[in-house]
């Protein structure tokens, strides 16, 4: 505050003062660029400018994926809250609460159904806003749950993962969730529905571990960070610098861990067309009629 603010009465101070929102701009990780909150956010999380994909919110996500952005919002099952009574530096209970006032959700995974260009999908959502997306027994039973859905409406299985890997607090039974979705996986498979697997930025151990890389077809966005233990840890442990890109998409695309890097912008028509592929459900085109002279 300047001398002329300080000499200004209370009244008028107030007036002359401006509020900015705190999120009004973005600043691109990459290139350092400002862009508009707005700007970004009708980009789909996409910065204009240099093309980096942004973490994108399981609401936006789900918005852009259904037609007409509808869904029905599917139930996660109950879980125990807090089985091994676990406290760090705060109790394990404590942090549930607070990261469920703050976005709304249970946990991180939300199962969703609906149509995409008109063919029913069923579709799991990590949100990485909730402890990190970790894997827990909620996100285990959830992702279960979505996929037993996807078997009895008979519908291709997307999802759409973002995870820091398994969550620490609930140890076991934690590390439990692996083999309980990837079995579930094998129940997709056992009744010849699709499953896809969308790699978002990031996507790291017991997650990567599972069901994230079980998919019939593996898509990962542009630039995501996909792989099991971290680029930093691998360094110490194998005492030899990482090649560049390392457990980055296009890195992983190019060494065949993925079949193909999408952009967000072409995301929904690329899945829509998987699943028609995939379920033999092409469009008939459409025909005029002709009266008979």
């Amino acid at each position: 505050m300047n001398w002329i603010t300080e000499a200004l009465p209370p009244k008028i101070r107030s007036f002359l003062k401006r509020e900015t929102p705190e999120n009004l701009w973005v600043k691109c990780p990459e290139s350092g660029q400002l862009v508009f909150h707005k700007d970004v956010e009708t980009n789909l999380w996409v910065v204009p400018g240099s093309g980096y994909h942004m973490r994108m919110p399981a609401q936006a996500r789900l918005e852009s994926l259904f037609d007409g952005g509808v869904w029905e919002e599917l139930a996660t099952p109950d879980v125990p809250l807090d089985p091994l009574k676990f406290r760090d530096v705060k109790r394990y209970t404590d942090r549930l609460k607070e990261y469920r006032a703050k976005t709304g959700q249970q946990d991180c995974v939300r199962l969703a159904y609906g149509e995409l260009e008109s063919l029913p999908v069923t579709v799991a959502v990590q949100d990485f806003d909730f402890i990190g997306g970790s894997l827990g027994m909620a996100a285990g039973a959830s992702i279960v749950a979505g996929m037993e859905a996807a078997v009895a409406r008979r519908t291709p299985f997307i999802i759409f993962t973002a995870s820091g890997g398994a969550r620490m607090q609930e140890g076991m039974f934690s590390l439990m969730q692996l083999p309980r979705t990837t079995v579930a996986v094998r129940r997709l498979r056992a009744a010849r529905l699709p499953y896809i697997v969308v790699l978002t930025n990031p996507t790291t151990g017991g997650v990567t571990a599972s069901y994230a890389m079980l998919g019939d077809v593996q898509i990962a966005e542009p630039g995501a960070v996909i792989g099991f233990a971290g680029a930093r840890v691998i360094e110490q442990t194998i005492r030899e610098k990482l090649p560049e890109g390392f457990q980055r998409a296009e890195y992983l695309r190019a060494h065949g861990m993925v079949d193909m890097v999408v952009p967000r912008q072409e995301m929904r028509a690329t899945l829509a067309r998987l699943c028609s592929l995939l379920t033999n459900t092409r469009k008939e085109p459409a025909t005029a009629n002709v009266d008979a002279a």
